[in-house]
C-alpha cells in the first residue's frame, strides 16, 4: 500500500524513490511485523488468558509438559495479523502472487483456528478430524496449483538442486505435485510445533532463505546469472518472506522457554502453508526439503513410527514421535533439544543458499 501511496511522489522528493526497491521494503516489512508482535504481544496474551484459551496437553505426552497445560494458545493469530498486515503495507498490491500467498496463508490459518477451537472447547488434544482437515487443505493447496498451472508462461519443469541439467517436466501432474508440497509443508510445521520455540526457529530460517530466492527468481538478470528459474513478479514475495521473518522473531520473544504463549495450529498450519506456497510459486519446491529439513525429519519420524508400529504390532522405532520427543524421553532438557534443532536448521539454510553456486 505504501508503495502505491508514496513512490509516485519520488518526482517531488527523490527520497521516496527508495520505495521502488524490494530490498528496502522487505527489511521494513520485517521490522514492522516484529514491532506489531512486540507491541501487542502482552495485551494479546492477557486477552487469551481472559478468554481462557489455553493449551490442552496430550495425555501420552512427556511428563515434563504438564506445566504447559493452560498456557495461552492460538498465538498464531498474532503472527498472521503481523505478517499479512505488514505485507499489505509494504508489498505491491498489484501483484497477484502476493495476494495468492496472503489468501492461502489466511485460509490455512482458518483451518488451524477451527482445529484449535475444537480442542479448547472439548478440553481434548483431538481437534478437527484428519479427513476434514485434509479436505480443507486440499482446497487451499489446489487453488494454488490451479492458479500456477494457468498462469501465463507456466513451466512445469522442476528445478533440482545441484543438478542444473536435470529438469523433469511434470505437465498437468504439477498440480498434484503442488498439492503434496503445500499440504506436506503445512502438516510438517504443525508436527514440529511441540516444544517452546521449536517450530518458530526453523520457520525464521526457511523464510529468510526463501526471501533470498524470491528476490533472485523475480530478477531476470540475477536469475539468469545464477541459473535460477525466472518467475516474473515473484520478487515481491521477498517482502512477504521478510514479514514472516519479523513476525516469527517477535513471536519468539514470547514463545521462548518457558513459553508465555503457543502459536497453536492456527500458526503452524498457516506458516507451513505459506512456505509451501512460496516454494511452488518461485519453482524451488525441492529446496524446501533441504532448508526445511527439520520439518521433513519430524514428519518422517511420525510416518516411520506409525508404519513400524502397525507392521510389528506394537513395536516402536523411537521412544516417542514426533522426533523431538524422542530426545526428551532420553533425558535431554527441552531447551537443549530446541537449540540443537535450531543449529541444524541454520546449517541447512546455509546449504540451501549454497545450491545457488553449485549447479
Amino acid at each position: 500500500m505504501l508503495y502505491h501511496l508514496l513512490y509516485p511522489l519520488h518526482t517531488v522528493f527523490i527520497g521516496f524513490n527508495v520505495f521502488r526497491y524490494i530490498t528496502f521494503r522487505s527489511i521494513l516489512a520485517a521490522v514492522t511485523a516484529f514491532l506489531i508482535v512486540i507491541i501487542f504481544g502482552n495485551w494479546f496474551i492477557r486477552t487469551l488468558k481472559r478468554m481462557q484459551i489455553g493449551q490442552v496437553v496430550r495425555d501420552d505426552g512427556p511428563e515434563t509438559h504438564i506445566y504447559k497445560q493452560g498456557v495461552p494458545t492460538m498465538g498464531g493469530l498474532l503472527i498472521l495479523a503481523a505478517v499479512i498486515g505488514s505485507s499489505f503495507l509494504w508489498a505491491r498490491l498489484d501483484n497477484s502472487y502476493v495476494w495468492l500467498t496472503m489468501t492461502v496463508t489466511a485460509f490455512f490459518g482458518f483451518i488451524g483456528a477451527v482445529d484449535d477451537y475444537r480442542k479448547i472447547s472439548k478440553k481434548s488434544s483431538a481437534g478437527l478430524s484428519a479427513k476434514k482437515k485434509l479436505l480443507l487443505q486440499f482446497i487451499g493447496a489446489g487453488t494454488v496449483g490451479l492458479f500456477i498451472y494457468n498462469s501465463p508462461g507456466f513451466d512445469g519443469h522442476l528445478a533440482v538442486p545441484f543438478l542444473k541439467n536435470i529438469r523433469p517436466d511434470l505437465g498437468w501432474f504439477y498440480i498434484i505435485f503442488a498439492l503434496i508440497i503445500i499440504i506436506g509443508a503445512s502438516n510438517a510445521v504443525n508436527l514440529t510445533d511441540g516444544l517452546d520455540g521449536l517450530a518458530t526457529g526453523p520457520t525464521i530460517v526457511s523464510a529468510a532463505v526463501y526471501l533470498v530466492f524470491s528476490y533472485i527468481a523475480g530478477n531476470i538478470l540475477i536469475s539468469d546469472y545464477l541459473q535460477v528459474h525466472y518467475v516474473a513478479g515473484s520478487g515481491e514475495l521477498a517482502v512477504f518472506c521478510g514479514a514472516m521473518v519479523g513476525g516469527c522473531l517477535g513471536f519468539l520473544w514470547y514463545n521462548a522457554y518457558p513459553a508465555q504463549v503457543f502459536m497453536g495450529d492456527v500458526g503452524s498450519l498457516s506458516l507451513g502453508g505459506a512456505l509451501g506456497t512460496i516454494a511452488v510459486i518461485i519453482k524451488q519446491e525441492i529446496l524446501l526439503a533441504i532448508v526445511g529439513g527439520i520439518f521433513v525429519m519430524e514428519a518422517l519420524s511420525v510416518i516411520m513410527q506409525v508404519g513400524y508400529f502397525k507392521m510389528t504390532k506394537g513395536k516402536r522405532i523411537f521412544l516417542m514421535a514426533p522426533f523431538h520427543h524422542h530426545f526428551e524421553k532420553k533425558g535431554w532438557h527441552e531447551t537443549k533439544v530446541v537449540v540443537r534443532f535450531w543449529i541444524v536448521s541454520i546449517i541447512l539454510g546455509f546449504l540451501a543458499i549454497a545450491t545457488l553456486k553449485l549447479r
